[in-house]
């Protein structure tokens, strides 16, 4: 059984696989006539309505689950939850507080479960990202594409090293890019997670100058400085990011021919300004539509490794 809880669940031929069906025009329908539950316990635009019309254009009926309605852990565990969602859906996605909750539903190995967030990891926008990025420098379609992927390319991300960064850099370092960050010393990557990145060969320089990440690079990426769940560090990360907001003037220092790259909602004036999230230089809605473009990939390559495992079991 094959699961999707970090980027690197994947190889990089299979994450260049799940690329590749995100643009297919003709998407294999290996949902058709089944469910898909998508478990929330964060609320969400983006994610819920690219899983919905991802499953949709798979040839499934996504079932869009409340905390409420499940109460994990409180009305049932997670354990029992996933046995019960297996036992009408072909596969389990779930957004999450605790990436331990991904794990336990993984562990069934009943279906498959996809990580649509959790505070370890975002490896589904990690997708949308790096299909931005080929779209933009290589063209629309896979043979467009240069087989060494992002290879001589630059991503800088600028601020919190959160689970945006890390699957970002996973996915972009997989493909050959050169990471950056610039951040707070407090918010910077754990040594495990140094270690899982150079476990699939990903490297990456910091520092604590963001103009000195964003010179001459081809991305420049930031995400809010709260996330959800981190309310209480509002005042504290406004005073600690303060030196680390995109503005027109930083996004300048890198370059012409730099695109800018927000996984979104954007707190404007706080890490990025209307100038720059609104420049012709913003890419931000192509992210956001490759969202469902990057689920529909993914469900795809997912389903069929399922079902292939399964009639080789047979």
């Amino acid at each position: 059984m094959r699961h999707l809880l970090e980027v690197d669940d994947l190889s990089t031929d299979e994450l260049r696989r799940v690329l590749a069906l995100a643009v297919d025009p003709v998407p294999p329908r290996v949902l058709e006539g089944q469910g898909m539950a998508l478990l929330f316990e964060k609320p969400s635009v983006r994610t819920r309505n690219s899983m919905e019309m991802a499953v949709f254009q798979l040839g499934g009926h996504p079932v869009c689950i409340q905390p409420a309605e499940v109460g994990l852990d409180v009305r049932e565990s997670v354990e029992d939850v996933t046995r019960t969602l297996a036992s009408y859906h072909a596969c389990i996605g779930a957004r999450v507080f605790d990436h331990a909750t991904v794990e336990r539903m993984a562990n069934e190995d009943l279906v498959p479960v996809v990580n649509m967030l959790s505070d370890a990891a975002h490896p589904l926008q990690a997708l949308a990202d790096v299909l931005t990025l080929l779209q933009q420098f290589s063209g629309p379609s896979e043979v467009d594409w240069p087989a060494d992927g992002l290879t001589g390319r630059t991503v800088a991300y600028v601020g919190d090293g959160n689970n945006v960064f890390r699957s970002l850099a996973l996915a972009a370092g997989m493909l050959g890019a050169e990471v950056r960050f610039a951040g707070p010393s407090g918010y910077r990557l754990s040594e495990v997670d140094r270690d899982r990145l150079a476990a699939v060969g990903v490297s990456f320089t910091e520092t604590h100058l963001a103009v000195d990440a964003v010179a001459g690079a081809d991305a420049v990426y930031t995400d809010v400085w709260t996330s959800m769940g981190q309310e209480q560090e509002a005042t504290q990360r406004f005073v600690d990011f303060e030196a680390f907001r995109v503005d027109e003037e930083l996004f300048e220092a890198a370059g012409p021919q730099a695109v800018f790259l927000h996984c979104l909602p954007a707190h404007r004036g706080e890490e990025v300004t209307d100038g720059v999230v609104d420049g012709p230089a913003s890419r931000v809605w192509l992210q956001a539509a490759n969202r469902m473009h990057a689920a529909r990939g993914l469900l795809a390559w997912l389903l069929s490794e399922t079902k292939a495992d399964r009639e080789g079991e047979s």
